[in-house]
């Protein structure tokens, strides 16, 4: 007769609390060697402790259940390894993720604000390719890279070159609400098809106080707040999107502190008219 574990010795022998174990079997993901009928009580055998701790160490690594299913069920070898690799990738990811905020906090506590160069820049309206959407502010990094590579592939297969840098505009609530629109384009100088989600659109004219951020996006917020302070201790602000240019950027090279940004805030017209 095979032994049988009381739910309370598996939780001991496998470091899983009795709710992660409920939660497993009702997701699926280990369920019991038997459950009896009258009771409901759910027993494991020894030969499930080794899933169990495998599926601790995944949990431990912040790997969702979904992909832990995905790695149980894995029909051979290859299979199950790419699912792992993919998730340390993005473990990898975060990690660098981390480490630049950790920088940039650093950089905050221990250094001075470096002193910020403003342009007034007036612009005309602009031709692009635009892909808009509604987001909430967490789902910007994924959200605005895919858009960017949408709108790339668009003018590549339409032979159409950007006649200027990649570029966006942020809404006032994406900011002040965590939610809003964002307006991802690339401005060009012909008409291009528009597909799905893109359309051509004019962005419209506007006179801009503009910064230039060069590094990583974890400190882009530090050129924010002396833009926008520069612009306040003038009273010069006007209701309208913030722009970004992005000179150089993650399609152009890997390493963050090449990246070069253009922040545009709207101001009213400084810069007499030609």
């Amino acid at each position: 007769m095979r032994a049988r574990l009381a739910i309370g010795d598996f939780s001991r022998m496998t470091h899983l609390s009795v709710k992660a174990l409920r939660h497993y079997h009702d997701v699926g993901l280990l369920t019991p060697a038997a459950i009896d009928p009258s009771s409901g009580y759910r027993f494991y055998e020894p030969g499930q402790v080794p899933i169990a701790q495998v599926i601790r160490r995944f949990r431990d690594l912040g790997m969702p259940l979904d992909q832990i299913r995905e790695v149980l069920q894995a029909p051979d070898a290859d299979a199950r390894n790419r699912v792992i690799v993919a998730h340390m990738q993005r473990m990898e990811s975060q990690l660098a993720a981390t480490q630049a905020v950790v920088a940039s906090l650093r950089s905050l506590l221990e250094r001075p604000p470096a002193p910020i160069e403003v342009e007034h820049r007036p612009v005309g309206p602009v031709r692009a390719l635009a892909v808009s959407g509604q987001i909430a502010m967490p789902d910007l990094g994924t959200w605005l890279p895919a858009a960017q590579r949408e709108l790339d592939a668009a003018l590549a297969a339409a032979g159409v070159p950007a006649a200027g840098p990649r570029a966006a505009l942020y809404s006032a609530e994406l900011f002040q609400l965590d939610a809003g629109a964002i307006v991802a384009y690339v401005p060009v100088t012909a008409e291009v098809a528009a597909s799905g989600r893109m359309a051509m659109l004019e962005i419209p004219p506007a006179e801009l106080a503009v910064a230039v951020h060069q590094g990583t996006l974890a400190d882009l917020d530090q050129t924010y707040g002396a833009l926008g302070t520069y612009v306040a201790e003038r009273e010069i602000g006007v209701d309208g999107p913030i722009r970004e240019h992005y000179l150089v950027s993650e399609f152009d090279t890997d390493d963050e502190s090449r990246h070069v940004t253009e922040v545009c805030w709207p101001i009213f017209q400084t810069t007499p008219s030609s």
